[in-house]
């Protein structure tokens, strides 16, 4: 029996970039409250903000704007001018209009798997823009399905890997964020292949599970091929 059935694939920032948009808008809302306060308290406001709302809005850039604005008014005593509103609010429509920019080795690699595993992507966020980006990619072809769902547990994964294919044993899953995509898929079983993003949101930062059996870790997908071979023990 092969060791490796289905690979799972995170989206944002493991396939195409993404958090380089929020730091652009990051640095237009700090711009747009600088008579109110400093660059860095701003950031920390905001981000306090956003973990707060996480239960409520759940992951993506709806809920990023609505932190924005939330923020705002704060920092500003509850004085935030409406036109400022109007233009918190643009630049939030702004990432969700950003072009997508795919990694390097994505396409190659995937194209390489097709057919030998059964693909899936799996992603977290807004599920009008993960489907829109997705679309813009032209990476849909290459998967067997797509999962967006509101957040990344070991139930998560236990639930797609039995679902679609043989069980979280048999199954990867390879992502940019240690927190989401890796320690919980080998908590369910899986294995876990970490590809570091140069930009990665400071609520995702974990410690590697470096003694975990199923941990690997590579510097790009074109190191994937590898790792699955050594896994079937070629």
């Amino acid at each position: 029996m092969r060791p490796i059935t289905a690979i799972g694939f995170d989206a944002d920032d493991t396939l195409w970039q993404n958090e380089q948009y929020y730091r652009w808008t990051e640095e237009h809302f700090q711009a747009l409250l600088a008579d109110y306060a400093e660059g860095s308290d701003i950031s920390a406001r905001l981000l306090e903000a956003e973990k707060r709302n996480l239960a409520y809005y759940g992951f993506g850039i709806k809920g990023f704007t609505l932190s924005m604005i939330e923020t705002a008014i704060e920092i500003t005593g509850g004085k935030l001018p409406t036109k400022a509103i109007g233009e918190i609010l643009s630049i939030g429509r702004e990432l969700l209009q950003h072009p997508v920019e795919t990694l390097p080795h994505v396409e190659e690699t995937l194209e390489a798997l097709n057919g030998e595993y059964l693909l899936v992507l799996i992603t977290k966020g807004d599920l009008f823009d993960q489907e829109r980006k997705l679309a813009q990619s032209g990476l849909g072809d290459y998967f067997d399905a797509v999962e967006i769902v509101s957040d990344k547990s070991a139930t998560t994964y236990r639930r797609i890997f039995s679902k679609l294919a043989d069980g979280p044993e048999r199954a990867m899953m390879v992502g940019n964020s240690l927190k989401s995509d890796i320690v919980p898929a080998i908590a369910a079983g899986s294995w876990g292949v970490f590809v570091p993003h140069a930009l990665t949101w400071v609520v995702e930062h974990v410690e590697p599970p470096s003694d975990a059996p199923r941990f690997r870790q590579i510097e790009t997908l074109s190191d994937l091929h590898q790792i699955l071979l050594e896994i079937k023990g070629v």
